[in-house]
């Protein structure tokens, strides 16, 4: 019988490479922390290079390796010119966290919104994900993808073009998991109700404004979580970790919710 190996090796990454993208703020900055502390090396990803700066910091605390690249997701060469600059250090973990969460009446979107949102939304993971597994087939890795409570069950007014991308994201992953479950694993966590710097921003609008519809929402919303209140970022990054190491040695194709229950109710 093969030895079982300690809970602090399986836990570790401690000689792998990590991208993760939208790393600036939010989910993708816990993320960053926690992967830095279980001794992964680092590149991260976001529009925001002052807050990538920050990160950087906060995560070499920890000993490991961090570079930080500004890329614009939406733009499909922007993302080829980080795989090509990424060349001979390829990373064997990826999380597409990063997208926009911007609200638009159906009836109101036009193309260019449409597309941006999709670019960014749905697109870049594609994107993403190809480059990754061009560069890890053979070699494997993780793939961890980030999708969200609204695809399974659309609660916000103003979210279809969101709802519809991250359900794509979900799909994407799944389809990954059954081609090349032999040497990569794909999940997708589904965050919802996390109080991430975007969340609370909204919040504070619809107060600042008082916009009863979204102020109706955020009431319903916490209502309507069996834990009775909002998650952390960090407590998402604590999944995304789970799955990253060999603790989830056997879990491909998995669709996780880190909502508090709500998809329960």
């Amino acid at each position: 019988m093969t030895a079982m190996k300690p809970i602090s090796e399986l836990i570790s990454l401690k000689g792998r490479r990590a991208l993760i993208t939208g790393a600036a703020s939010g989910i993708g900055r816990a993320a960053s922390l926690r992967f830095a502390e279980a001794g992964a090396d680092l590149e991260l990803v976001d529009v925001d290079e002052f807050g990538l700066k920050g990160v950087k910091e906060l995560a070499e605390e920890f000993g490991v390796e961090v570079n930080v690249h500004r890329v614009d997701l939406s733009r499909k060469v922007e993302i080829d010119l980080l795989w090509e600059a990424l060349r001979g250090r390829e990373p064997d973990i990826l999380i597409n966290n990063a997208g926009v969460y911007w609200f638009k009446e159906f009836t109101e979107v036009d193309e260019d919104f449409y597309e941006k949102v999709m670019a960014i939304n749905l697109h870049s993971v594609f994107w993403m994900c190809q480059h990754f597994v061009r560069a890890r087939k053979d070699r494997g890795g993780v793939i961890i993808n980030v999708s969200s409570i609204e695809a399974f069950l659309p609660f916000a007014r103003g979210l279809v073009h969101y709802d519809t991308a991250k359900l794509g994201v979900v799909a994407l992953t799944r389809a990954i998991a059954r081609e090349y479950g032999k040497k990569i694993r794909t999940n997708v966590v589904v965050p919802g109700g996390i109080e991430t710097e975007g969340v609370k921003k909204l919040k504070k609008e619809a107060i600042m404004k008082f916009n009863v519809e979204k102020m109706g929402i955020s009431f319903h919303f916490n209502a309507r979580l069996p834990m009775g209140r909002f998650g952390e970022p960090d407590e998402v990054a604590r999944v995304m970790l789970f799955l990253a190491s060999d603790l989830a040695s056997y879990v491909n194709g998995a669709v996780i919710p880190v909502d508090g229950g709500f998809l329960s109710t």
